[in-house]
């Protein structure tokens, strides 16, 4: 069985190219540019040039494929014509499982970033390769930066309200995509994916550090937090938007479906953001 993975150089690609080489695959890591992933390739791992715009160059990534797992784009507005054009390659070449890294609740979500992969997913629907959907919560690595800062500061700032994050390591979240990849029963299925614990600000606050408090904001202020730390304006609008989907509820997972994949408890906060 020859597995592969899109985006492969970025941060969550990478991780579950590890993970599957250290299950006994010899994967094919597909990138824009492989001088990236060298590492990878001394490792084991197949690499194969293609961008998602890039039809023909897809074609020739997914040529003896198996089975894939199409990592999100992050160019904001050409997303799903990119991830449009994975999944037509992949159904050319007669794969016979696409997975796709998705966001909790992607058909109701009323977050900035469920957009598009709310897109994905109905192209998705119409597809002829069988699919299945790992909806991903947040990565605890994700509020790495602002974890820094409250260490420092004393002080983690938010539009979170009452809301709660079920966070987890990503690289939680490339385990369970590898054991998807590598089993079977997973076609058809949609895998809302979080971490054991589901936190309040002041909670993550406290996973930081002893003394570290959690101060709200409202939606446009904690945007404005954001661009003085040095955001551009559209990049603070999404987190901040972010938020204030978690305030509502959609960053919360009570499935238990990612400890399920990976067989043991996700990785918990303090772990990973802990000063």
């Amino acid at each position: 069985m020859t597995v592969a993975v899109t985006g492969a150089s970025g941060q969550l690609g990478r991780l579950v190219v590890e993970a599957l080489i250290e299950a006994g695959e010899r994967p094919v890591a597909i990138v824009r540019d492989p001088s990236k992933v060298a590492d990878l390739a001394a490792r084991g791992a197949e690499i194969r040039q293609a961008s998602y715009d890039d039809p023909a160059a897809l074609d020739a990534a997914l040529a003896g494929v198996d089975r894939v797992l199409l990592i999100s784009g992050n160019e904001f507005g050409a997303r799903i014509a990119q991830h449009t054009n994975v999944l037509r390659a992949a159904e050319r070449a007669g794969v016979e499982l696409l997975a796709y890294t998705s966001i909790p609740r992607a058909e109701e979500n009323p977050m900035i970033l469920a957009a598009e992969h709310r897109g994905t997913e109905e192209v998705l629907a119409t597809a002829s390769v069988p699919t299945v959907l790992l909806r991903n919560s947040w990565y605890w690595e994700n509020l790495a930066g602002a974890a820094a800062a409250a260490a420092a500061t004393g002080v983690l700032r938010g539009a979170l309200g009452e809301g709660r994050i079920s966070g987890a390591a990503r690289a939680d979240y490339a385990a369970a995509a590898a054991r998807v990849l590598t089993g079977d029963g997973h076609a058809g299925r949609v895998y809302e994916l979080g971490g054991d614990q589901a936190l309040t600000g002041p909670e993550i606050a406290a996973a930081i550090g002893a003394g570290v408090r959690y101060e709200n904001l409202a939606e446009d202020d904690y945007a404005a937090v954001l661009r003085d730390a040095g955001l551009d304006a559209d990049h603070a609008a999404v987190l901040a938007d972010a938020d204030t989907g978690t305030a509502k509820g959609f960053l919360e997972v009570t499935t238990g479906d990612l400890a399920a994949l990976l067989g043991r408890p996700a990785t918990p906060a303090a772990a990973v953001l802990g000063a």
